[in-house]
């Protein structure tokens, strides 16, 4: 039973306790009994026969206001007691904020440390493949200039061939050349 259902429960307690002494009081009173008196005895007067029931209904007045009073304290204990449940909740709600605001940031923490490590793995690839590209390249390039370097002396060796040749079909020439006309002059001269 919740707090409030409590506090309810208790008023209307004693409220129906406050009522019913006062609802007895408001009856109609009775014919009063004139009795007759006893020898020896004195008689009761109307008046003091009224008064018995007016302090009836005080007492019972008293009663139900220590009632109310008695409900008024279970009602400042159940809101205090309901109080210091709904802060309790608060706290554990709090807490287990707490808890969940700490798993989350744990794993985030986690996830960007995991990412971390991968970029630095790619890095670390890209550069490792960049490295070997490089490598690859000066191979390459080096393979490039020992052909055109086979190529320039080839062609260099081929020219200078056909320049020797050529110089020597050149003086096989001139020298076939001069003899014939040395060959014409004498002839012509001789």
């Amino acid at each position: 039973m919740s707090p409030k259902q409590r506090t309810r429960k208790v008023a209307n307690k004693t409220v129906e306790q406050a009522t019913e002494p006062i609802a007895e009081a408001v009856e109609p009173a009775a014919e009063p009994v004139v009795e007759t008196p006893e020898p020896g005895l004195e008689p009761v007067s109307e008046l003091e026969q009224g008064m018995e029931p007016l302090a009836e209904v005080l007492g019972r007045a008293e009663r139900a206001y220590t009632a109310y009073l008695d409900a008024q304290k279970e009602v400042a204990t159940a809101y205090k007691a309901n109080e210091l449940q709904v802060e309790q909740n608060y706290k554990d709600a709090e807490r287990q904020a707490n808890k969940v605001c700490e798993q989350v940031l744990a794993k985030a923490l986690s996830a960007r440390e995991e990412e971390e490590r991968r970029a630095e793995e790619t890095y670390q690839a890209a550069i490792e493949l960049a490295k070997q590209a490089e490598r690859e390249a000066e191979e390459t390039c080096k393979k490039a200039r020992q052909q055109i370097d086979e190529a320039y002396e080839d062609s260099v060796s081929q020219t200078l061939q056909t320049r020797k040749e050529m110089i020597e079909e050149a003086w096989t020439v001139r020298t076939k050349t001069i003899e014939r006309a040395w060959k014409i002059y004498m002839r012509e001269t001789g």
